[in-house]
């Protein structure tokens, strides 16, 4: 088991930023890919953003590239997504997760925060 704990979410303007964290208990941290996903309101989940172990490589689905950018810090357990230029298609719950690579093989899963922009 690998507990995850989004934070960060909140009510911002169009245009703003808000920067998501996820902190993860345990030693096997550094051992796990980790995403970002969302879900909006009647939506099915999307992934947004992965980063691989070591951090070396990340992916984006195409409506945040540009936008947003996620980091790790294996010293401290934790998961970023910095998200800039905020739009109100960007409201959803986001969740991070945990996995084998950045392609997929989600094992491990956040309650989620909510992230809500306003127009």
């Amino acid at each position: 088991q690998v507990p995850l704990v989004e934070s960060g979410g909140g009510l911002v303007q169009a245009g703003g930023s808000l920067r998501l964290s996820c902190a993860a208990s345990g030693r096997t941290f550094s051992t796990y890919a980790m995403g970002w996903f969302r879900q909006a309101p009647g939506k099915e989940r999307e992934h947004v953003a992965a980063i691989s172990l070591s951090g070396s490589r990340t992916k984006y689905t195409d409506s945040v590239k540009g936008r947003f950018t996620v980091s790790r810090d294996n010293a401290k357990n934790t998961v970023y997504l910095q998200m800039n230029k905020l739009k109100p298609e960007d409201t959803a719950v986001y969740y991070c997760a945990a996995g084998a690579t950045v392609e997929g093989g989600w094992i491990f899963w956040g309650q989620g925060t909510q992230v809500t922009v306003s127009s």
